[in-house]
């Protein structure tokens, strides 16, 4: 997954408007205690950050 899908499919389960402030306050435990946006930064996958943003808002399996 590149970092374009990842922006796509937040904006599409949050909202265009929503997605970028939500990812960068909402701190998960799954991604060490960081952000979204800090867990990007820091290097981590971005399929793996997708994971935890997909268990953090209890998406559907299909948008796994």
């Amino acid at each position: 997954m590149r970092h374009t899908e990842f922006w796509a499919r937040l904006e599409h389960a949050l909202g265009k408007a929503y997605a970028r402030p939500w990812a960068s306050q909402f701190v998960m435990a799954d991604l060490g205690g960081r952000t979204a946006e800090e867990a990007l930064e820091a290097g981590i996958p971005p399929k793996q950050v997708w994971a935890a943003v997909w268990q953090a808002l209890d998406l559907p399996a299909s948008e796994r």
